[in-house]
Order: C-alpha cells, then structure tokens, then sequence
C-alpha cells in the first residue's frame, strides 16, 4: 500500500502492521497509531485557539470568576460528550467523516457538510497563519532587527504545508512534544497575569452577583463554539485512536484535553480584560516592554499554536474532502489546502474593516453546525442502531447513492432555530434539527433507500 492510495474500498486498508508518513486513506483505519496517551495530548497541542483570549474578555461584567470557570469547565464538558458521540462511528468503524456523513446526507449530499467545514478551516489555516509570522516577525525584530513580515508568512505556511504532508504519524509527534511546551507557556503567562495586574484587578470578579441564566448559558455555548467545527469531523482523528477505550473514557480524554488551555486561556482573557479594560491580551503582552521574556514567550506561544492548532484542526478536513471529491491522495490535497490558505488573502482579513464581515462569516457557518451534529448523532443512534454496512458506504451506486433530502430539510430547520436565539443558538438547533430528522427518515417515503 502507498500513500497515493485513494481506494474507496473498505478492504483497501485491510493489512495491519505499520502506517507509512503520510499513508491516509478514505478507507476503513486498520492500523491505528495513538494510545490513549498519545491521543490526549494529540487534542491537547491541537486545541489551543487564540480567541478564546477574547471569549474570556466577553464575559467580563456578565459573570463573576466562579461562574467564568464553571462556564468554561461546562463547555468543556460538553465538547467531550459531543466528540465522544459523533466520533463514536469513527472509532469503531475507522472511517473519516465523508465517509461517516454518507448515510445520512447521501454521497452527494456530504458536499454540504464537507464545504460547512472545509471553508472555514481553509480560511482560518491562512489566517492563523499569518498571526503566527506576525508573531515570528515581531520576535526576529525585537531581539536581531530584523522585520520582514512577508518573508516570515511564506516561510511559515511552507514550513506547515511540510508538516501537513506527513500525515497523522506528523501529527502525533508534533501534538505529543507541543503540548509539554504550550502548557508550560500557559502556566508562566497565567502567573504573569496574576503578578502583573493583581492589585488592580476588581474585587467584583470574586463578589459580583453575575448571572446564573441566559447570559451564563450564553457563555458556555461560546468557549463551546470554539471546537464545534472538530465535533462534526472528529471521526476524521477518532479513527487513529487504538481500539479498547469505552465511551466513559473517551468522553474523559476531551474533555480533559479541551479544559486546561481553554481554562487558562479564558481566565487569562477574563483577568487581563477587567485589569486594563483592553480586550485583546495579545496586545497587552506584547506592549510588556518591560518584560522581555514574558513578551517573548507569548509570541512564541501565539506561533506555535498556530502550527498545532492549523496541522490538526485546519488541514486535515479539508483535505479529506479533497481526496473525496477529487480523488487526490493525501500528501496533494494537503498541500493544495496549503496552497489555497494563501488565496484566503489574511492580510485583508486581519484588517479593522474586515472584522464585522470575519464575524458575520463565522456567524454563518456555525449555524450550520448544531444542525449538521444533530443529523449525524440521530441517523447513527437511532436510525442505524449504531450498525453501519461499510460496503454499501463505499458503494456510489448503493442505496447511499445521491442527496438525502431529509438531511438537508432537517439541516434548514436548526439553521432557522439557530437564528432565532444566536445567544444559545448550538443548543437550541439540537432538539429542532434531531427531530426532524428523525421523523422524515420514518414518515417520509423518499428516504427509504437510505435506511436499506
């Protein structure tokens, strides 16, 4: 077997021994390479996004420091259930999340919910990047003069692009030696922040009353939206992870992967935000002149999580659903995805006038993805009784074959949902999106051929 292999057969991947740099297939994962160890800290290194900074700044005034924490910790928690219940196919089944999607939106239908998270990570893969040399480039001219933020973006989205082609072997080793560094930079910046604006930080952060309603639900739903995009395609990562580890414990590596970044990153954003009434931290820590390792440590965390964040989180869906549309191998379609980062134009994005039309765009989508979730998690529960036919999932002309329109039916009733309480909005498409599903594929005769 090579790593130009695009078989959509499920025997295609059948020999079990060692996986080539780079060897990743559509078909069935026989041979699995990340322990529970190693799987852990795999979401660990890959699960450190910058805005959380800013989701921790948002709640400030809302919530006292108790009920911050709580929210975070909650939010936590429920990424675990999510992830261990749509990865659950994955796991069992090694199959990657195009595949996955097959039997409830059809081979054709899958198109919706591979572009809902191949764009998105596309566009923050070139985005991300451009931070990341941002960082780099700051580093160079403060300590050897140096500053040609150009030359660092090309530099650092061909290094990622390397890093891309090797695969979920790559991955691993990259995931598994970042995190040690990610959260020793996370302890020192969370100590600076305690030192550097103690005294000023408002006893209101301990003694307010906050919020215990909406707003408080409100707020575990955005460090929670932060990783929805992971939640549709984690069949894509589960499938790596060796067989032998049960729900329970699954939902435990997550949600434990999940919390500590996001905890000290929100706090950190929560504290620096009360302090100085500046919502960005970044800003407040690279203006630390005064504190030359502090301000070197977080540009070089800003980076790095750039690296582990984009490898694991914005790399590998898209291209799979390149292999899947366009019958690439892996090591093409990621480094077309690589490619295609450049032609998100960041430096635009980056810009103040760009930032309501970045938010509008990451409203759209993520609408999409309460549905989306609550589609995939009904037609495995409830319609497949957990039972998958992975011959009839790899055959076009299967009973799979064309559009599942009660998936995208269902898909339009949580998007509507969502829009209709965007404070809650991942929460509230759940019930709406599940439900419909759910009684079109029993009522609705033209969804017979796909519960065959």
């Amino acid at each position: 077997m090579t790593s130009t292999n695009t078989s959509t057969s499920p025997e295609a991947n059948a020999e079990v021994g060692t996986k080539g740099v780079g060897d990743e297939s559509l078909a069935p994962q026989k041979t699995r390479i990340m322990g529970r160890t190693s799987y852990l800290l795999a979401w660990f290194g890959g699960c450190v996004s910058i805005g959380t900074f800013t989701m921790g700044s948002s709640v400030v005034g809302t919530l006292n420091l108790i009920q911050a924490t709580l929210a975070i910790a909650i939010g936590c928690f429920v990424i675990g259930i999510a992830l261990a219940l749509n990865g659950a196919a994955g796991y069992k089944y090694g199959i990657p999340f195009m595949v996955q999607a097959r039997s409830a939106f059809g081979f054709q239908g899958t198109r919706l919910p591979g572009l809902v998270r191949a764009v998105p990570a596309i566009v923050w893969y070139g985005f991300q990047s451009w931070i990341g040399a941002g960082a780099l480039n700051l580093v160079s001219a403060t300590l050897f003069g140096y500053d040609n933020l150009i030359v660092f973006f090309i530099g650092f989205q061909f290094l990622q692009i390397a890093l891309s082609v090797t695969g979920f072997q790559g991955i691993k080793w990259l995931e598994n030696i970042g995190s040690a560094f990610i959260l020793a930079s996370l302890v020192y910046m969370f100590y600076s922040t305690v030192v550097r604006y103690g005294d000023t930080l408002s006893a209101n952060l301990i003694t307010m009353e906050g919020s215990w309603g909406l707003p408080f639900w409100g707020a575990t739903m955005l460090f929670l939206g932060i990783y929805s995009t992971m939640i549709l395609n984690v069949s894509d990562y589960a499938r790596e992870h060796k067989k032998g580890t049960g729900p329970g414990l699954l939902t435990t590596i997550y949600a434990m992967s999940i919390l500590p970044c996001t905890l000290f990153m929100g706090l950190i954003g929560f504290m620096v935000s009360e302090a100085t009434g500046v919502a960005d931290p970044i800003k407040v820590f690279s203006n630390a002149v005064d504190n030359t390792p502090l301000l070197m440590t977080t540009l070089l965390f800003i980076a790095f999580a750039q690296v582990t964040t984009n490898v694991l989180n914005n790399v590998v869906p898209p291209t799979y659903v390149l292999m899947d549309t366009f019958k690439l191998s892996y090591r093409k379609a990621s480094v077309v995805v690589g490619l295609l980062a450049f032609a998100t134009f960041p430096w635009e994005l980056v810009k103040d006038e760009s930032a309501a039309g970045l938010q509008v765009f990451v409203q759209t989508y993520s609408s999409f993805l309460g549905p989306i979730f609550a589609v995939l998690v009904v037609d495995y529960y409830l319609i497949r009784r957990r039972t998958l036919d992975l011959t009839k999932l790899y055959d076009e002309n299967g009973p799979y074959r064309g559009i599942n329109l009660a998936a995208l039916v269902a898909t339009a009733v949580g998007v509507i949902a969502a829009f209709s309480m965007p404070t809650v909005s991942w929460y509230a498409s759940l019930i709406p999106a599940g439900l419909t599903y759910w009684l079109l594929m029993q009522y609705w005769p033209t969804c017979r051929r796909f519960t065959e």
